[in-house]
């Protein structure tokens, strides 16, 4: 039984008068409730159990409440747990601005690019980085990936496993320095950036959770290697960009765009927020589109109906060729199996806000300064929005169903003027990258330890063995 007075720790939720506005999807007002999340110990309260068992932690959330209270160490933060919510917040970035004790301690180590900028920055620096990203580029950096998957798939060996959580990383590495570089990154640039993100996605992660800030300023091998990451990383973009800048060169790139931006208005990135741009696309293009695509086959090599429904459109589509940029819109079953991929493994499965102005949601009052969190992860697996959620069902996003799922409750690439630039980018890599392996191979689960999620600076499956086996499409000699 909720209750309607005073809150207690670990007890049902409270219930509140509604927003403001505070309507439903409908326009109907609504009773949100709230709740305070159980566990908290002294000093570390909650910060502990996020660190450890952060899935776990989170999912049990939304039992206590639409809007749930945590601690991370002093700082009061509030889960927002219901899909409505989570769009009111996403949608007014001036009031629930970037920000918050998780986020602070990522903007100093990845710099102040489009993920990491507050509202007024962030303003403009979409106007000058969303032209990189308009449908008359996209013909040209598919031409790329379908380069780099065909290389990739050419060097797979029948029988042989591969460990396709580092094989796509590899990839999505070289797609992603290749349209922001183009030909002026030289190989061994590319091997520094492969080497230098993991371990600086890997470092970024372990500070954020921290609940004291004491064991990364520790001279240990772990934050040295990060530190030398880091140093290494920003000495290849600095090289670049000088070299770019003294060439005068437009190669069509990511990076051309981002020096002659914007040459109309006279705005222009300094070399400094060239390399926090340049940073910040280069983590979201290689770590969440790697793991998107490892969770993509894992599911598919788990699930023999939808594995068959994809092999079945790509050899309708392709018929044993490799899928090029005009072959995505016939490609539906594949983006599909890419969005519900995205529902049960968001790469982004916790983000943070901190609001500006004195506000109210879900009827809590909420101070300037206070941190609020919500989870894609959680969302997506809310049994009051997706039926059966536990189980991978492509066929969810098929139009007719699609249309029943409340706004707010598939937000693995955000939503509103936050929303990602590199949406139809990332969609169109996975996509590709799907149907291509499906010409070729059937990839088949190499058994032994169990996948389970590593949730650090992306959700990923952590090592991936998984066994290539020859296949022509149907209906080509030597059948399926």
């Amino acid at each position: 039984m909720a209750e309607t007075s005073r809150e207690r720790p670990g007890t049902g939720p409270t219930t509140t008068g509604p927003t403001t506005p505070g309507p439903t999807a409908t326009g109907t007002p609504v009773l949100w409730t709230k709740g305070t999340a159980p566990g908290r110990i002294p000093v570390l309260a909650h910060a502990i159990r996020l660190r450890r068992r952060p899935l776990e932690f989170l999912a049990a959330l939304p039992v206590h409440g639409d809007l749930v209270e945590v601690r991370l160490g002093p700082h009061r933060a509030y889960m927002v747990c219901r899909p409505e919510l989570v769009r009111q917040v996403l949608l007014d970035p001036r009031t629930y601005d970037k920000g918050g004790p998780l986020f602070d301690k990522v903007r100093p180590l990845v710099g102040n690019g489009l993920f990491t900028s507050g509202w007024a920055e962030h303003r403009m620096q979409r106007r000058l980085v969303q032209p990189a990203f308009r449908p008359g580029r996209m013909a040209s950096y598919a031409a790329v990936m379908c380069e780099e998957i065909d290389a990739t798939l050419g060097a797979w060996q029948e029988g042989r496993a591969v460990e396709l959580n580092a094989a796509l990383h590899a990839l999505t590495v070289r797609v992603t320095t290749r349209t922001l570089f183009s030909t002026t990154i030289d190989s061994r640039a590319v091997e520094e950036v492969q080497h230098c993100l993991p371990v600086i996605l890997r470092g970024v992660y372990k500070r954020m959770v921290a609940p004291i800030g004491l064991l990364e300023k520790l001279p240990t091998p772990e934050n040295r290697r990060f530190d030398q990451a880091r140093a290494r990383l920003r000495a290849v973009i600095e090289e670049t960009v000088q070299g770019r800048r003294s060439a005068r060169a437009d190669n069509g790139d990511l990076l051309s765009i981002l020096i002659g931006a914007d040459e109309e208005s006279g705005e222009r990135f300094t070399d400094e927020e060239i390399h926090d741009q340049v940073m910040t696309l280069l983590i979201a293009g290689t770590e969440t589109t790697a793991s998107v695509l490892a969770w993509a086959f894992h599911l598919l090599g788990e699930n023999a109906e939808a594995e068959r429904q994809l092999l079945g459109e790509v050899d309708r589509v392709l018929g044993g060729r490799l899928p090029a940029f005009p072959d995505l819109p016939a490609l539906d079953y594949a983006r599909r199996v890419v969005l519900e991929t995205l529902r049960l493994y968001p790469p982004a499965w916790l983000l943070s806000r901190m609001v500006t102005t004195a506000t109210v949601l879900a009827g809590q009052w909420l101070a300037p300064g206070t941190t609020v969190l919500f989870s894609p992860y959680v969302l997506g697996r809310d049994p009051r929005v997706f039926a059966d959620p536990e189980r991978f069902d492509p066929d969810r996003w098929l139009p007719e169903r699609a249309s029943s799922v409340p706004r707010g409750a598939m937000v693995a690439f955000g939503a509103g003027s936050r929303k990602c630039v590199g949406d139809a980018f990332g969609l169109a890599e996975a996509t590709l990258a799907l149907a291509a392996v499906g010409t070729r191979w059937r990839l088949r689960p190499a058994y032994g330890k169990a996948v389970r999620p590593k949730p650090e600076a992306a959700l990923g499956t952590g090592p991936l063995l998984m066994i290539p086996q020859p296949r022509r499409p149907s209906g080509t000699s030597g059948g399926a």
